[in-house]
């Protein structure tokens, strides 16, 4: 893998944060209905990063909880070899509330697919609102957020990674040849 270019650097990735938490403020007219749920795995820390910048912004907390589509996915069979199966922490109940779902990166839509599926399986919410760092484009279902940090067009010899300092030891956004 070769990066090409950095698009977010840790300072970006900051105010990007900040602007999605304001974004998600507005729109719900404040966070009293809201909970946040991360896909594992960098989704989980975006909606870490994203629940205290609320709490700073509007002074509340927000139930937070982690959310593991793998096992939910409709090509987990045919595409992962060896699934990686963790497990979904939501200790809160999300029935009829606005449920903010926290990923990455947004691409073909099926991990935004299965994780409607899985948050099913905890209750009924009022409304699901999709948050994602990067969009790069390429759907293969009608699926669209919400809520986006940066909208990246790419390639489809191109792949975008995202790196948190929680699991990565740096933050930022890369745009990598995926053709090497």
């Amino acid at each position: 893998m070769k990066i090409k270019a950095q698009i977010i650097d840790e300072i970006g990735l900051q105010r990007t944060i900040t602007r999605l938490a304001h974004e998600i403020i507005e729109r719900n007219k404040g966070v009293d209905n809201l909970v946040l749920l991360g896909m594992r795995t960098r989704g989980e820390f975006l909606a870490n990063r994203l629940k205290n910048k609320i709490k700073e912004i509007d002074g509340k907390e927000i139930p937070t909880g982690v959310l593991d589509v793998t096992l939910y996915r409709d090509d987990f069979r045919t595409r992962i070899k060896q699934p990686e199966v963790s497990v979904s922490n939501i200790t809160f109940d999300i029935n009829e509330k606005d449920v903010i779902l926290a990923d990455d990166v947004l691409y073909t839509g099926r991990t935004a697919r299965a994780a409607l599926d899985a948050i099913m399986d905890f209750g009924r919410p009022r409304t699901v609102q999709l948050c994602v760092l990067v969009d790069r484009g390429h759907r293969e279902f009608p699926i669209k957020a919400d809520y986006v940090g940066r909208n990246i067009p790419t390639s489809l010899n191109e792949e975008v990674k995202v790196k948190m300092k929680e699991i990565d030891e740096t933050d930022g956004v890369f745009l990598i040849d995926s053709s090497i």
